[in-house]
Protein backbone atom coordinates (compact mmCIF):
# COMPACT_ATOMS: atom_id res chain seq x y z
CA UNK A 1 0.00 0.00 0.00
CA UNK A 2 1.11 3.96 -0.71
CA UNK A 3 3.00 5.37 2.40
CA UNK A 4 3.72 1.71 4.34
CA UNK A 5 6.96 0.37 5.29
CA UNK A 6 7.90 -2.88 4.56
CA UNK A 7 8.96 -4.52 7.70
CA UNK A 8 12.12 -4.04 9.33
CA UNK A 9 13.03 -1.32 7.04
CA UNK A 10 12.99 2.20 7.42
CA UNK A 11 10.01 4.44 5.52
CA UNK A 12 11.34 6.39 2.65
CA UNK A 13 11.58 10.04 4.19
CA UNK A 14 12.82 12.07 0.68
CA UNK A 15 16.77 13.14 1.53
CA UNK A 16 19.55 12.02 3.99
CA UNK A 17 20.08 13.94 7.20
CA UNK A 18 23.20 15.76 6.54
CA UNK A 19 26.29 15.47 8.88
CA UNK A 20 26.03 17.90 11.64
CA UNK A 21 29.15 20.45 10.75
CA UNK A 22 30.70 20.67 14.07
CA UNK A 23 31.04 16.23 13.80
CA UNK A 24 32.47 16.95 10.40
CA UNK A 25 35.30 19.11 10.74
CA UNK A 26 36.57 17.43 13.67
CA UNK A 27 36.22 14.09 12.12
CA UNK A 28 38.57 15.50 9.29
CA UNK A 29 40.43 17.28 11.45
CA UNK A 30 41.30 13.69 13.17
CA UNK A 31 41.37 11.48 9.97
CA UNK A 32 43.78 13.94 8.37
CA UNK A 33 46.39 13.49 11.44
CA UNK A 34 45.74 9.46 11.96
CA UNK A 35 46.73 9.47 8.16
CA UNK A 36 50.27 9.40 8.85
CA UNK A 37 50.31 6.59 11.00
CA UNK A 38 50.03 3.04 9.62
CA UNK A 39 46.95 1.00 9.91
CA UNK A 40 46.24 -1.33 12.85
CA UNK A 41 48.58 1.75 15.18
CA UNK A 42 47.27 1.77 18.61
CA UNK A 43 46.48 5.03 19.38
CA UNK A 44 45.90 7.07 23.29
CA UNK A 45 43.50 9.89 23.66
CA UNK A 46 44.21 12.05 27.17
CA UNK A 47 40.97 12.35 28.17
CA UNK A 48 40.09 15.07 30.98
CA UNK A 49 36.50 14.95 30.70
CA UNK A 50 35.76 18.56 28.92
CA UNK A 51 34.73 19.12 25.75
CA UNK A 52 37.75 19.13 23.91
CA UNK A 53 39.44 15.59 24.73
CA UNK A 54 35.41 14.51 24.44
CA UNK A 55 35.15 15.40 20.61
CA UNK A 56 39.03 14.26 20.50
CA UNK A 57 38.22 10.98 21.70
CA UNK A 58 34.61 10.38 19.77
CA UNK A 59 36.02 11.60 16.43
CA UNK A 60 39.38 9.29 17.30
CA UNK A 61 37.17 6.21 17.57
CA UNK A 62 35.04 6.90 14.38
CA UNK A 63 37.98 7.49 11.91
CA UNK A 64 40.03 4.66 13.69
CA UNK A 65 37.43 2.08 12.95
CA UNK A 66 37.93 1.50 8.92
CA UNK A 67 41.51 1.89 10.12
CA UNK A 68 41.88 -1.38 12.24
CA UNK A 69 43.55 1.04 14.58
CA UNK A 70 43.09 0.42 18.49
CA UNK A 71 41.77 3.50 20.39
CA UNK A 72 42.42 3.60 23.98
CA UNK A 73 42.04 6.43 26.58
CA UNK A 74 43.66 7.42 29.42
CA UNK A 75 42.36 10.19 32.45
CA UNK A 76 44.75 11.39 34.82
CA UNK A 77 43.16 12.31 38.12
CA UNK A 78 45.68 15.36 39.52
CA UNK A 79 43.86 14.82 43.36
CA UNK A 80 43.99 18.86 43.32
CA UNK A 81 40.15 18.95 43.42
CA UNK A 82 37.33 17.34 45.97
CA UNK A 83 35.72 14.78 44.02
CA UNK A 84 38.66 14.59 41.47
CA UNK A 85 37.99 10.17 41.85
CA UNK A 86 34.65 10.60 40.65
CA UNK A 87 35.39 13.28 37.70
CA UNK A 88 38.16 10.82 36.35
CA UNK A 89 35.81 8.18 36.66
CA UNK A 90 32.90 9.53 34.81
CA UNK A 91 35.10 10.63 31.98
CA UNK A 92 36.16 6.66 31.95
CA UNK A 93 32.81 5.86 31.64
CA UNK A 94 31.71 8.21 29.01
CA UNK A 95 34.91 6.82 26.99
CA UNK A 96 33.52 3.36 27.25
CA UNK A 97 30.55 4.79 26.03
CA UNK A 98 31.86 5.56 23.00
CA UNK A 99 33.26 2.39 22.63
CA UNK A 100 37.15 2.74 23.16
CA UNK A 101 38.95 -0.52 22.94
CA UNK A 102 39.72 0.49 26.81
CA UNK A 103 39.13 3.22 29.41
CA UNK A 104 42.24 3.91 31.69
CA UNK A 105 42.62 5.61 34.73
CA UNK A 106 45.17 7.08 36.54
CA UNK A 107 46.54 9.18 39.25
CA UNK A 108 49.24 11.33 39.99
CA UNK A 109 50.93 13.54 42.60
CA UNK A 110 51.40 17.15 41.61
CA UNK A 111 54.03 18.63 43.52
CA UNK A 112 55.05 22.27 42.54
CA UNK A 113 58.56 22.63 42.48
CA UNK A 114 58.63 26.33 41.86
CA UNK A 115 57.48 26.35 38.28
CA UNK A 116 53.80 26.78 39.76
CA UNK A 117 50.96 24.45 40.21
CA UNK A 118 49.61 24.55 36.21
CA UNK A 119 53.60 23.68 35.50
CA UNK A 120 53.46 20.68 38.10
CA UNK A 121 49.89 19.57 37.03
CA UNK A 122 51.40 19.59 33.21
CA UNK A 123 54.68 17.64 34.07
CA UNK A 124 53.06 15.11 36.20
CA UNK A 125 50.36 14.75 33.04
CA UNK A 126 52.68 14.31 30.58
CA UNK A 127 55.24 11.77 32.51
CA UNK A 128 51.78 9.27 32.91
CA UNK A 129 50.50 9.74 29.60
CA UNK A 130 54.47 8.71 28.13
CA UNK A 131 54.49 6.13 30.55
CA UNK A 132 51.13 4.43 30.29
CA UNK A 133 51.71 4.73 26.45
CA UNK A 134 54.81 3.34 26.40
CA UNK A 135 52.85 0.13 28.56
CA UNK A 136 50.27 0.27 26.14
CA UNK A 137 52.95 0.31 22.90
CA UNK A 138 51.10 3.14 21.50
CA UNK A 139 52.28 4.22 18.61
CA UNK A 140 51.17 8.30 19.31
CA UNK A 141 49.35 9.98 21.75
CA UNK A 142 46.53 12.68 21.12
CA UNK A 143 46.12 15.66 22.73
CA UNK A 144 42.96 17.74 22.82
CA UNK A 145 44.12 21.15 22.65
CA UNK A 146 42.44 23.60 20.06
CA UNK A 147 43.64 26.59 18.22
CA UNK A 148 42.17 28.94 21.39
CA UNK A 149 44.33 27.25 22.71
CA UNK A 150 46.95 27.75 20.74
CA UNK A 151 45.99 31.54 21.05
CA UNK A 152 46.84 31.39 24.46
CA UNK A 153 49.97 29.85 24.58
CA UNK A 154 51.12 32.54 21.94
CA UNK A 155 49.97 35.23 24.10
CA UNK A 156 51.67 33.52 27.40
CA UNK A 157 54.67 33.18 25.40
CA UNK A 158 54.87 36.86 24.36
CA UNK A 159 54.28 38.11 28.03
CA UNK A 160 57.37 35.50 29.00
CA UNK A 161 59.66 37.12 26.17
CA UNK A 162 61.58 34.45 25.06
CA UNK A 163 61.85 35.96 21.71
CA UNK A 164 60.10 33.99 18.79
CA UNK A 165 60.57 31.05 20.49
CA UNK A 166 58.24 31.72 22.72
CA UNK A 167 55.81 32.63 19.80
CA UNK A 168 55.86 29.15 18.16
CA UNK A 169 53.46 27.58 20.15
CA UNK A 170 52.65 23.61 20.18
CA UNK A 171 53.51 21.67 17.41
CA UNK A 172 50.76 19.66 16.08
CA UNK A 173 52.82 16.57 15.75
CA UNK A 174 56.35 15.87 18.03
CA UNK A 175 58.48 12.44 18.28
CA UNK A 176 60.07 11.78 21.58
CA UNK A 177 63.17 10.02 21.72
CA UNK A 178 61.55 6.60 21.61
CA UNK A 179 59.64 7.34 18.89
CA UNK A 180 56.13 8.02 20.93
CA UNK A 181 54.18 10.98 18.31
CA UNK A 182 52.52 13.18 20.26
CA UNK A 183 49.49 15.04 18.13
CA UNK A 184 46.85 17.59 18.19
CA UNK A 185 44.54 16.90 15.77
CA UNK A 186 42.52 19.69 16.69
CA UNK A 187 44.93 22.80 16.86
CA UNK A 188 42.61 24.25 13.57
CA UNK A 189 39.21 24.24 15.59
CA UNK A 190 37.94 26.65 17.47
CA UNK A 191 36.64 25.39 21.48
CA UNK A 192 32.89 26.20 20.25
CA UNK A 193 33.43 23.88 17.76
CA UNK A 194 34.18 20.90 20.22
CA UNK A 195 31.41 22.02 22.30
CA UNK A 196 29.18 21.73 19.53
CA UNK A 197 30.16 18.07 18.51
CA UNK A 198 29.43 17.41 21.94
CA UNK A 199 25.87 18.80 22.03
CA UNK A 200 25.18 17.07 18.70
CA UNK A 201 26.65 13.52 20.18
CA UNK A 202 25.05 13.50 23.36
CA UNK A 203 28.26 14.08 25.31
CA UNK A 204 28.00 15.29 28.74
CA UNK A 205 30.88 17.48 29.07
CA UNK A 206 32.81 18.14 32.33
CA UNK A 207 33.48 21.73 32.57
CA UNK A 208 36.95 21.84 34.97
CA UNK A 209 36.88 25.12 37.19
CA UNK A 210 40.24 25.53 36.97
CA UNK A 211 39.89 26.81 33.65
CA UNK A 212 38.18 29.90 35.01
CA UNK A 213 40.24 30.59 38.19
CA UNK A 214 42.04 33.53 37.86
CA UNK A 215 44.81 32.27 40.18
CA UNK A 216 46.39 30.42 37.13
CA UNK A 217 47.66 33.01 34.16
CA UNK A 218 46.16 30.64 31.30
CA UNK A 219 43.03 31.50 32.63
CA UNK A 220 43.50 34.74 32.67
CA UNK A 221 44.39 35.37 29.26
CA UNK A 222 41.30 33.09 28.55
CA UNK A 223 38.53 34.75 30.43
CA UNK A 224 40.03 38.39 30.68
CA UNK A 225 43.09 39.43 27.82
CA UNK A 226 41.77 37.29 24.94
CA UNK A 227 38.33 38.81 25.10
CA UNK A 228 39.06 42.57 25.30
CA UNK A 229 41.61 41.93 22.00
CA UNK A 230 38.28 40.24 20.55
CA UNK A 231 36.56 43.79 21.78
CA UNK A 232 38.97 46.56 20.73
CA UNK A 233 40.75 45.32 18.04
CA UNK A 234 38.04 42.84 16.24
CA UNK A 235 37.36 39.41 15.70
CA UNK A 236 39.56 37.27 14.16
CA UNK A 237 42.59 37.99 17.12
CA UNK A 238 42.62 33.67 17.85
CA UNK A 239 43.29 33.01 14.40
CA UNK A 240 45.59 35.40 13.90
CA UNK A 241 47.68 34.74 16.75
CA UNK A 242 47.59 30.74 15.65
CA UNK A 243 48.90 31.86 12.02
CA UNK A 244 51.79 33.37 13.84
CA UNK A 245 52.27 30.56 15.77
CA UNK A 246 52.11 28.66 12.52
CA UNK A 247 54.30 30.75 10.16
CA UNK A 248 57.20 31.23 13.01
CA UNK A 249 57.47 27.55 13.91
CA UNK A 250 58.28 26.70 9.58
CA UNK A 251 60.91 29.36 10.02
CA UNK A 252 61.75 27.80 13.61
CA UNK A 253 62.26 24.55 11.87
CA UNK A 254 64.12 25.68 8.60
CA UNK A 255 66.17 27.85 11.35
CA UNK A 256 67.38 24.84 13.46
CA UNK A 257 68.08 22.15 10.41
CA UNK A 258 70.52 25.05 8.95
CA UNK A 259 72.37 25.43 12.27
CA UNK A 260 72.59 21.99 13.27
CA UNK A 261 74.97 21.45 11.39
CA UNK A 262 77.36 24.30 13.14
CA UNK A 263 76.73 22.87 16.16
CA UNK A 264 77.71 19.37 15.40
CA UNK A 265 81.20 21.02 15.16
CA UNK A 266 81.58 23.25 17.88
CA UNK A 267 79.84 21.01 20.74
CA UNK A 268 81.06 18.32 22.81
CA UNK A 269 79.85 16.13 25.48
CA UNK A 270 81.05 17.07 28.97
CA UNK A 271 80.88 15.72 32.21
CA UNK A 272 77.06 15.43 32.97
CA UNK A 273 76.25 17.34 30.03
CA UNK A 274 77.45 19.15 27.00
CA UNK A 275 80.02 22.30 26.66
CA UNK A 276 80.36 24.53 23.78
CA UNK A 277 83.18 26.41 22.10
CA UNK A 278 83.34 29.85 23.38
CA UNK A 279 85.21 31.06 20.46
CA UNK A 280 83.08 29.79 18.13
CA UNK A 281 79.68 31.57 20.03
CA UNK A 282 81.67 34.50 19.55
CA UNK A 283 82.35 33.91 16.02
CA UNK A 284 78.89 34.56 15.42
CA UNK A 285 76.49 37.03 15.52
CA UNK A 286 74.13 37.92 18.58
CA UNK A 287 70.97 36.80 16.97
CA UNK A 288 72.37 33.22 15.89
CA UNK A 289 74.46 32.83 19.35
CA UNK A 290 71.36 32.97 21.57
CA UNK A 291 69.94 30.57 18.99
CA UNK A 292 72.53 27.88 19.47
CA UNK A 293 72.74 28.47 23.06
CA UNK A 294 68.95 27.93 23.25
CA UNK A 295 68.98 24.90 20.81
CA UNK A 296 71.55 23.19 23.01
CA UNK A 297 70.47 23.84 26.36
CA UNK A 298 66.69 22.84 25.01
CA UNK A 299 68.25 19.18 23.29
CA UNK A 300 70.05 18.68 25.85
CA UNK A 301 67.96 18.84 29.15
CA UNK A 302 64.80 19.52 27.23
CA UNK A 303 64.24 23.18 28.95
CA UNK A 304 63.58 26.42 27.08
CA UNK A 305 65.78 29.41 27.86
CA UNK A 306 64.33 32.75 28.64
CA UNK A 307 65.52 35.94 26.77
CA UNK A 308 67.17 36.94 30.00
CA UNK A 309 68.66 33.78 30.96
CA UNK A 310 70.15 33.63 27.58
CA UNK A 311 71.83 36.73 27.39
CA UNK A 312 73.25 36.07 30.63
CA UNK A 313 75.26 32.68 29.08
CA UNK A 314 75.73 34.60 26.27
CA UNK A 315 77.71 37.10 28.39
CA UNK A 316 80.31 34.61 29.44
CA UNK A 317 81.07 34.64 25.83
CA UNK A 318 81.17 38.21 25.24
CA UNK A 319 81.46 40.14 28.29
CA UNK A 320 83.74 37.14 30.00
CA UNK A 321 85.54 38.63 33.57
CA UNK A 322 85.95 35.48 35.56
CA UNK A 323 82.25 35.34 36.61
CA UNK A 324 80.82 32.00 37.91
CA UNK A 325 78.39 29.69 37.41
CA UNK A 326 74.70 30.45 36.19
CA UNK A 327 71.93 28.63 37.62
CA UNK A 328 69.68 27.88 35.23
CA UNK A 329 65.90 25.55 35.19
CA UNK A 330 67.53 21.87 35.24
CA UNK A 331 71.40 23.07 34.99
CA UNK A 332 73.93 25.30 35.13
CA UNK A 333 75.99 26.93 32.80
CA UNK A 334 80.00 27.70 33.53
CA UNK A 335 83.16 29.26 31.40
CA UNK A 336 85.89 26.49 32.13
CA UNK A 337 88.97 27.40 29.66
CA UNK A 338 87.52 28.39 26.40
CA UNK A 339 84.18 26.40 26.41
CA UNK A 340 81.11 26.98 28.19
CA UNK A 341 79.79 24.17 30.13
CA UNK A 342 76.12 23.07 30.50
CA UNK A 343 75.82 20.93 33.56
CA UNK A 344 72.59 18.91 35.20
CA UNK A 345 71.52 19.96 38.45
Amino acid sequence: MPGQAYPGRLPYRGDVPSLNPAIAEIRLAVRTALADLPDGATVMVALSGGADSLALTAATVFEARSRDMRVLSLTVDHQLQDGSDMIAATAAVAAEGIRVHDALQTKVDVRDRGDGLEAAARDARYAALRGIARAEKADAVLLGHTLDDQAETVLLGLARGSGATSLQGMSPVREDEDGLRWMRPLLGVRRETTRAFCAASDLDVWDDPHNADDRFARARVRERVLPVLEAELGPGIAQALARTAEQLREDAEAFDEMIHETIEDIVEHAEAGISVSAAALAANPAALRNRIIRLVVDSEFGIGLTRTQTVEVARLVTDWTGQGPIDLPGCTAARRGGRIEFAAR
